[in-house]
């Protein structure tokens, strides 16, 4: 075991170190500037947006609205990253890992608006509702079928086996340090669970979960919005804290200075925000909106709150507690014992039912992004019967291995299938660009709700099938 994960490591080391922070940031950068700071310029536009109604349904048609692909979308990215991923990034590259974790997200939402966007032009009908993703905009926009069916694999891969592994470890440590449960028993039981409802009866638990994992984030969020009250005083030393350390301006007892802030911060941050991952556009794909930029901009808004919002409450708790960075306690018990030590033997119960109720939905979430890409590659259903006795393997799997691994597994698979969409957008990214020059024109012109004409935009017409 201790082989595979240097072997892992090593090849992580390289594709962050080199291959994926340069594409992410020039991708950033360049969507950024192309689109004319579209995160921040529309901010109050997306806002505006996410309560629209959708358009009316066909009749026999079950069409989801952007407000329910973005909550759908935002139930996946919160879990494991917010309460784990921050505090590993934090106990391995120091508190300077936030501000690049900070950077990401505000950067990479362009990238997050285009890949929607896109997924949005290319949708397709399925029998019930839209479907498409970044496997769709590469066969039916690029014309790689191959290209395609790569990506279905590596989503495949990521979401049901690598990031369910990383869901199964961080809950049976949260159980092991709040309760004192065996790994060992938690991820048998998990693993029943997950494959008892992956093969039926998910629609119930889906919507049970639906409506679970908003509160348990609202009620995260409003604990440690206390907790930021309550150490008001204190609030200015810990942001230069976390700026300077990014900088490597003060020298902190763990992460290796501003090199490790930097990776652990891209890193953890890509991780919990997903932008540019082409994960979210799968779900971004299916929403019935009157305009591919709307959903775009409410995919974006995702990024925010996931980001700046809940991982920044995490990152507060950890620093304002005083628990020790010296690499001791790491991931989700790092979380807990912080909030431990801020609210009482009570907050380290509160985080593991917490992450029980994230990672589990995610669990879930995550099985279905594979299963839609399962279906792209092939309708046979043996295959994916298979899948699924893999996903529950691999649930079981993370229950019983390192935290290291389980995060190296899940960076190597997420920097491969990362790479795999920036090309692709990169390559249709000025498909983009005229489809929000399209909806800027008609704000201006005063229409307060804009409505694509594929008619009036010649170079998309042959493009956008469903519109």
């Amino acid at each position: 075991m201790e082989i595979l994960n240097n072997w892992i490591s090593g090849i992580n080391d390289l594709l962050w170190s080199y291959v994926l922070i340069i594409m992410l940031l020039g991708c950033a950068f360049r969507f950024t500037f192309k689109t004319r700071f579209v995160q921040f310029r529309m901010f109050r536009e997306m806002i505006r947006v996410l309560g629209d109604s959708a358009n009316k349904a066909h009749e026999g048609e079950k069409h989801i609205s952007s407000f329910q692909a973005f909550a759908v979308s935002l139930a996946s990215r919160v879990g494991t990253g917010n309460l784990a991923g921050v505090a590993t990034a934090i106990a391995v590259g120091g508190p300077g890992a936030v501000f690049w974790m900070w950077i990401i997200a505000l950067l990479g939402s362009a990238s997050a608006f285009v890949e929607s966007t896109l997924a949005q032009l290319y949708k397709r009908k399925g029998k019930e509702s839209f479907i498409g993703g970044p496997a769709y905009y590469m066969r039916y926009g690029l014309g790689l079928n191959w290209m395609g069916i790569l990506f279905a694999i590596l989503i495949s891969v990521t979401f049901g086996f690598a990031f369910n592994s990383v869901q199964s470890n961080t809950i049976c440590a949260a159980m092991q340090g709040s309760f004192g449960f065996d790994p060992r028993i938690v991820g048998a039981v998990l693993t029943v669970l997950t494959l008892a409802i992956i093969f039926g009866g998910i629609q119930r638990i889906a919507k049970v979960s639906s409506v679970i994992v908003p509160v348990m984030a609202l009620g995260y969020v409003a604990l440690a919005s206390g907790i930021v009250l309550f150490n008001i005083t204190e609030l200015p030393a810990v942001i230069k804290l976390i700026v300077s350390s990014a900088f490597g301006w003060e020298q902190q007892a763990m992460g290796g200075g501003a090199g490790a802030a930097l990776m652990q911060g891209i890193r953890r941050g890509l991780f919990s925000n997903e932008a540019g991952m082409g994960s979210a556009p799968n779900v971004a794909a299916t929403a019935s909106v009157t305009h591919p930029v709307k959903q775009g901009l409410i995919q974006t808004l995702g990024v925010f709150t996931d980001t700046l919002l809940i991982c920044t409450c995490t990152a507060f708790i950890i620093l304002f507690s005083g628990a020790p960075l010296d690499g001791s306690v790491n991931g989700v018990q790092l979380t807990q014992h912080a909030l431990t030590l801020e609210v009482g033997k009570a907050g380290g119960i509160f985080v593991a039912i917490a992450i029980f109720l994230f990672a589990f939905s995610s669990i879930i979430g995550n099985y279905y992004y594979g299963e839609a890409n399962i279906r792209f590659i092939t309708p046979k259903k043996s295959v994916l019967y298979i899948y699924r006795l893999a996903v529950g393997g691999m649930v079981m799997f993370g229950a019983l291995a390192s935290l290291e691994l389980a995060w190296s597994l899940a960076d190597i698979t997420m920097a491969f299938m990362t790479i795999c969409n920036l090309f692709a957008i990169s390559l249709l990214s000025k498909q983009a660009f005229l489809l929000l020059h399209d909806y800027i024109a008609q704000k201006r012109s005063g229409i307060k709700s804009p409505v694509f004409d594929k008619n009036k935009l010649p170079e998309l017409k042959d493009k956008a099938e469903c519109w």
